[in-house]
């Protein structure tokens, strides 16, 4: 019987019948195979490489979209900007199918990101920074929310009344037993996808590369307001503004949940409320110019 440490061969024995062979074991070992090269991160490459596949390329088509906005003859704050469209409101299964599959497919960059910081050995930039802090982090998280979220509503009903922003309707889906599932589903995604690329990767990637604390800021917050362009500009401050304050949380603290929680729950509210109050809005004449 062949065994792994070493290769029988048939040789002679002395004490056997004339002619007669034996098989015997050569005991040199087998050669060892050989080790997989080590993972080298190339943060830079890895940068360019999860903003293309996400937000920065969602920003390069917001810059061509306001760019459409501002060459057509209907002025900006006559505008709309509609987010959760339905695909094929006749067909509410079908619908259902495309809202589900815009939710997950836009998850790979950031599941991509969190497997790139895992590869070089890095912990997983706040996901798992620490004992888990449930309660902690949901403080954090609704103090953020109520923080920014309230100011930035009235922030950009200021910009449209000044002309520099579109109408941003949040909700679009024809209503349907699962409308407020996904509502709540794709606030969830906003906030993952955002929050790990834009501020945990990011921030990782550009320590490595050695760049100043304050322009990783300013540049992880430029970028979060360039793909919210499409909007308008009030949308673009706003959100600038928003990337400032997470950003200057991340560094403090190093944990992203809080921040994901804080984008859910801003996401939340708008994406659900929305449908619920817009009626009550419109009947109100002096909140009706909101709409």
């Amino acid at each position: 019987m062949l065994g792994d440490e070493g290769i029988a061969t048939a040789v002679p024995d002395p004490a056997a019948a004339p002619g007669a062979e034996v098989l015997a074991v050569d005991e040199t070992p087998a050669p060892e195979p050989p080790a997989p090269p080590a993972f080298t991160a190339r943060p830079g490459v890895e940068l360019w490489l999860v903003l293309g596949l996400s937000l920065g390329q969602s920003a390069v088509y917001a810059l061509l979209n306001i760019w459409n906005r501002l060459t057509v003859e209907v002025a900006l704050n006559q505008q709309s900007s509609s987010l959760n469209n339905s695909v094929t409101p006749d067909r509410p299964w079908l619908d259902l199918a495309y809202q589900l599959a815009n939710i997950a497919f836009p998850l790979v960059p950031a599941l991509l990101a969190l497997y790139l910081l895992g590869r070089s050995g890095r912990e997983l930039i706040g996901l798992t920074h620490g004992r888990i802090r449930p309660l902690p982090d949901l403080g954090w998280a609704a103090a953020l929310a109520a923080g920014i979220g309230l100011p930035g509503l009235a922030f950009l009903a200021g910009a449209r009344l000044l002309g520099l922003n579109t109408h941003v309707v949040p909700s679009n889906l024809a209503a349907a037993w699962w409308t407020v599932p996904v509502l709540l589903l794709a606030a969830a995604m906003n906030g993952i996808l955002e929050e790990v690329v834009v501020i945990g990767f990011f921030y990782a990637r550009c320590w490595a590369l050695r760049w100043n604390t304050a322009v990783i800021v300013l540049a992880s917050a430029l970028i979060r307001g360039s793909y919210h362009l499409y909007q308008g500009f009030g949308s673009f401050a706003g959100n600038a503004i928003m990337g400032v304050v997470f950003g200057l949380f991340f560094v403090k603290t190093k944990r992203v949940a809080p921040l994901i929680l804080a984008h859910f729950l801003m996401d939340a509210a708008v994406f659900v409320g929305y449908p619920l109050l817009a009626p009550w809005i419109l009947a109100t004449p002096w909140l009706a110019w909101l709409i």
